[in-house]
């Protein structure tokens, strides 16, 4: 069985910068919503194989700040980071091809990257393969800023992985954890 974690960037500062997109960071509300999201991940027990981040600031930024509140930096154990410049508003079927291209000995893999594509990604895998109902048509709704959609599949290998195969077994929205207003 293969898990893959999506997890959308973190809010970023959109009105006040001028600029390139590539390099817009995070504001003080996404910087928050790492922390909410970190603290997410302990209770559930969430640590994936590897992290497949975008380079984008925005992206780097939301997996620093999870990475900090989990003590990945210093943690044995801990995922191995993987930066890819193609995951930057990269489409739903160039970010299939990057996660299909992950080593099987991996059985479980967290992207963080940027809709539309993460969102239709997560969509896409998820469109008839089962799980959660309220979960799908929270995801179909909108995939906010920090949202982690979590997928599972059962295929013991990522370049098996189909659309309309995966299971949505879990769906969550910064907003609804207690340290993000």
């Amino acid at each position: 069985m293969k898990t893959l974690y999506l997890l959308r960037h973190a809010k970023s500062d959109s009105r006040d910068w001028s600029g390139q997109d590539f390099e817009r960071p995070l504001n003080e509300r996404g910087k928050q919503a790492c922390t909410a999201m970190a603290a997410h991940l302990r209770e559930r027990g969430i640590l994936p194989g590897i992290v497949l981040c975008s380079t984008a600031a925005r992206a780097r930024e939301t997996l620093a700040g999870i990475a900090a509140a989990l003590g990945w930096p210093d943690a044995e154990g801990r995922p191995s980071f993987v930066f890819r410049d193609e995951l930057y508003l990269a489409s739903e079927n160039e970010l299939a091809a990057e996660v299909r291209g992950l080593d099987d000995s991996i059985t479980s893999a967290m992207v963080i990257g940027h809709n539309p594509g993460l969102e239709v990604l997560a969509i896409g895998f998820a469109q008839g393969g089962g799980g959660g109902r309220d979960a799908f048509e929270a995801l179909e709704r909108k995939y906010p800023t920090a949202a982690l959609a979590t997928l599972t599949f059962d295929s013991d290998q990522w370049r098996g992985l189909e659309f309309g195969k995966g299971r949505l077994t879990g769906f969550v929205k910064p907003t609804k954890l207690n340290a993000v207003s």
